[in-house]
């Protein structure tokens, strides 16, 4: 009997005729998560009806492979299963035995027999699959009864060009395959939100990059390490990040010398939308994202996101946009980056924080007060992309 693991999805079920090239895409991301798998084991990846099917042979850790695999943007389900080639009736439940056997050691639970019948040549309907291995199951198994309602197990049946036998489910996070929606650039910072947003567009099919503004002497090298550890976290849920790591003092004093202190944030965040987008177009993104939610702080207002909105030509995305701070640390926590996050290493943007700071900012005053920075600011950016540091992160 063959041993592997289907795969489900959800939405990719609905995307018509072009459904084949987000499977195709979703195929070659579950190769390249499960090659970085050490061990003596080789995999085949295969798409069947609607399922995504791999089948592996060697010694490998089952619990590693499924905690590779619900990594995966675009899997909704996995299973461990085990297939039968001979599809005859006694050889079928015989089989689904036999994968009890294995499966459970105490065999006093109750179940209920799920069948999907895909191959609609073979000689019983689904309802008839569910009846008859109950049945057989319960002759050879004194502890099992059946439970239609409420069982402890589900056993599923599937009927394909092969039968595959399972009863474990485990949940995957959903979404779309990375690659499928195009690259965006990641304004990074140490903070809990801007990681989270990087997991949740990456959900969506895109690739990411990622921006950092880095201000020593005033920000640590302990700062940077953070928000290194925090791109390494991330990358196993987003794949491969070229990380872009900016010299951002000179500027921010600049600023906190010839602007108001209380437009201090604003025009600061409209400088590293600008250098942000730089890098993007530069890089092939055709987005901006940030981890920014409504109201959470002052630079987050309606008015001061329009205002930062400003400056950008690229469209500016924010998953969190309406989420509260504890939906944000949630996911934080789900995805390993929580913990790091909240390591007592402050960034350029906590430093230099007004202590009452414009919180409905005009257009037109901050672009008044960014003209007594004029030409010597742009240098200042000029440098900045010159001497960026690019750090390539994989997990």
């Amino acid at each position: 009997m063959v041993q592997g693991f289907l795969l489900k999805y959800a939405e990719i079920g609905v995307k018509g005729k072009n459904r084949y090239k987000f499977e195709i895409a979703l195929c070659e991301q579950i190769k390249i998560k499960l090659a970085k798998i050490d061990g003596d084991w080789d995999f085949d990846v295969t798409r069947e009806q609607g399922r995504i099917y791999i089948e592996a042979s060697g010694e490998f850790d089952s619990d590693e492979v499924i905690e590779a695999l619900q990594r995966v943007p675009g899997i909704s389900a996995i299973s461990p299963v085990e297939v039968i080639e001979d599809m005859s009736w006694k050889n079928l439940e015989r089989a689904t035995g036999d994968f009890i056997e294995r499966q459970y050691e105490e065999k006093n639970f109750s179940f209920k027999v799920k069948a999907k019948r895909s191959d609609k040549h073979y000689q019983s309907t689904s309802p008839e699959i569910c009846r008859k291995i109950g049945a057989y199951l319960l002759e050879r198994f004194d502890g099992l009864k059946v439970d239609v309602h409420n069982p402890d197990v589900y056993i599923w049946v599937e009927i394909r060009g092969r039968a595959y036998v399972y009863s474990k489910v485990y949940k995957g996070i959903g979404g779309m395959p990375l690659g499928t929606a195009g690259k965006a650039m990641l304004l990074l910072s140490g903070g809990i939100d801007s990681p989270v947003a990087g997991y949740m567009i990456s959900k969506r099919g895109v690739v990411i990059d990622a921006v950092y503004f880095h201000a020593p002497p005033y920000t640590s090298e302990r700062a940077k390490e953070k928000v290194l550890s925090l791109a390494r976290q991330m990358s196993r849920y987003t794949g491969k990040i070229h990380l872009h790591i900016i010299n951002f003092t000179d500027i921010q004093m600049y600023i906190y010398e010839k602007c108001p202190h209380e437009e201090l944030t604003i025009i600061m965040r409209r400088y590293m939308m600008r250098i942000a987008e730089e890098i993007a177009v530069n890089n092939g993104c055709i987005g901006l994202v940030t981890g920014e939610s409504i109201g959470q702080v002052a630079s987050q207002t309606m008015q001061s996101l329009m205002v930062t909105n400003e400056v950008c030509s690229l469209p500016v995305y924010r998953p969190l946009i309406a989420f509260d701070k504890q939906d944000i640390v949630n996911i934080a926590e789900k995805i390993g980056t929580f913990e790091i996050s909240i390591q007592p290493y402050e960034d350029c943007c906590t430093i230099f924080v007004a202590k009452h700071p414009v919180t409905k900012p005009v257009a037109e005053v901050i672009r008044n007060s960014e003209k007594k920075i004029g030409e010597k600011i742009d240098d200042m950016v000029k440098t900045a992309l010159e001497t960026a540091e690019i750090v390539e992160i994989d997990e």
